[in-house]
């Protein structure tokens, strides 16, 4: 601005003819106001002619014309740059609030959307659940009662003609009164097109082989492959125990199976179940407190009453289910407890119960034995230490044990998806040898494993799934 200044008072200089002698001085008047004074000392005459004349007119014009033009450059006149800035203010003014405006509807937009989109996912949520849901329950079977077909002479049946329905005699006969109308089954309406769909699982079931002896003891051959039969509802079901007593007494049935979850610090549930198809849904038919603390998964059912150890403890107790009362209860000589002499998988699996063709069983391991695995044969009634025998692998080096026949097997991993059996000890001979034998673990985290004599089976809890497996033993040999 001061440039432009600078080079119109050179413009009216130069006009004038005495730019050497030119000044501008600029200060407040009287009144307050901004006044610029502009001298031209001429270099001819001493004093004014006259008072006035063109020369006087012409120069009054140009100070107008710069005062002017210095009012604009210094924003004094509303007609300049800054007045015509002023005069946009407002329209800047209306612009920005309409884009402010704007842009709080498009958030308020946006939120809602966001809003619905929450909803929607919720909604997607609840519906696969209930898909589940509605997956893991069985199919009502809505299927007609038909009559047996009457047998035809030589054995055969009679069969509907071709194009005809095998229950049209039922839907077009007319009734005793002359009723002409359809006679229907109310749980089958024929008018509907819809279908059923059924579903079932189908177990494999090895047929028996001319080695396998499926009424006496033997070695073991093989291990077919896990079934899941339920899988836990909470983190108290990770690791447990499940059992069935294979010479049952009143007040409860040979079908009967039991469960423990033992994860927690005070686990006393005893769940029982009527059969298999009800544990596989979840609906037990009993429910006993157990008068002590239980310790992991050692726990066995055997004539009537459930053997386990007592939380931190050796003692052993025998829980009789038809008085719901402790029966019985001794110390095992020198075992060790809660975390001394575990299998590899921890759990404070230090006493191991188990029941086969020869009766009841401990397994375990003290001091003297250095680890080593420990087998007693127990008394059922007094749980009185009857006979003992010490092998030569180290308790903690397996993942855990089952007795057939009076023979331990161990297994080596808990977590390997195939793992083997490694280890038999025979109590007939006291001699032990290595094997071989595949196992699966098929949700890699295996805390318990028992035979259970009733059905030839082995029972396993594995992360969670309560599993069995079908086994094959060899048979005998008789001297």
């Amino acid at each position: 601005m001061f440039l432009l200044l600078l080079l119109s008072l050179c413009a009216l200089l130069l006009e004038g003819h005495a730019q050497d002698r030119a000044a501008l001085w600029r200060g407040n008047d009287r009144a307050g106001r901004c006044q610029y004074t502009f001298t031209v000392q001429s270099p001819t005459e001493t004093s004014c002619p006259q008072a006035g004349g063109p020369e006087l007119e012409g120069l009054k014009a140009r100070l107008s014309l710069l005062e002017v033009l210095v009012s604009r450059l210094s924003g004094g006149d509303a007609g300049g740059p800054q007045g015509a800035g002023s005069r946009g203010q407002p329209e800047l003014r209306d612009a920005l609030s309409k884009a402010v405006g704007e842009r709080n509807l498009l958030q308020g937009e946006k939120e809602r959307l966001e809003q619905e989109l929450q909803g929607l996912q919720r909604r997607m949520e609840e519906m696969m659940r209930e898909t589940e849901r509605l997956r893991s329950r069985p199919c009502p079977l809505h299927t007609p009662i038909v009559p047996p077909s009457p047998p035809v002479q030589g054995g055969g049946l009679l069969r509907p003609a071709a194009g005809s329905s095998s229950m049209s005699h039922l839907v077009s006969r007319p009734n005793r009164q002359g009723d002409s109308s359809s006679l229907r089954d109310s749980t089958w309406q024929i008018g509907s097109q819809g279908f059923q769909e059924l579903k079932a699982e189908v177990t494999e079931v090895p047929a028996p082989v001319g080695s396998e002896d499926l009424t006496g003891c033997g070695d073991l051959i093989s291990v077919g492959e896990p079934v899941t039969h339920r899988k836990a509802d909470n983190i108290e079901g990770k690791y447990g125990v499940w059992m069935q007593d294979p010479e049952a007494v009143s007040p409860y049935g040979p079908n009967m199976i039991w469960r423990i979850d033992t994860v927690g610090s005070d686990i006393r549930k005893l769940f029982g179940y009527d059969d298999m198809v009800q544990l596989s849904k979840g609906f037990p038919s009993k429910v006993l407190l157990l008068p002590e603390q239980v310790e992991s998964t050692g726990s066995t059912m055997y004539r009537g009453s459930l053997y386990y150890q007592r939380r931190r403890s050796r003692t052993l107790i025998r829980y009789d289910l038809a008085s719901e009362s402790t029966a019985a209860r001794r110390d095992l000589p020198h075992a060790g407890f809660h975390g001394q002499f575990p299998y590899s998988w921890g759990g404070y699996t230090d006493i191991d119960l188990s029941v086969d063709e020869q009766g009841l069983w401990a397994v375990y391991s003290t001091n003297k034995a250095k680890g080593a695995i420990v087998i007693s044969q127990l008394d059922p009634h007094s749980l009185e230490v009857k006979r003992s025998w010490e092998t030569q692998i180290r308790k903690n080096s397996v993942a855990n044990s089952f007795i057939i026949c009076g023979k331990l097997y161990t297994v080596a991993s808990y977590t390997a998806a195939n793992t083997m059996i490694n280890y038999m000890y025979d109590t007939e001979t006291s001699q032990g040898k290595p094997v071989s034998i595949p196992l699966k673990n098929k949700y890699h985290y295996n805390s318990m494993i028992d035979y259970n004599r009733a059905q030839r089976k082995l029972f396993a809890w594995d992360n969670f799934h309560i599993v069995s497996y079908d086994i094959r033993l060899s048979r005998q040999q008789v001297n």
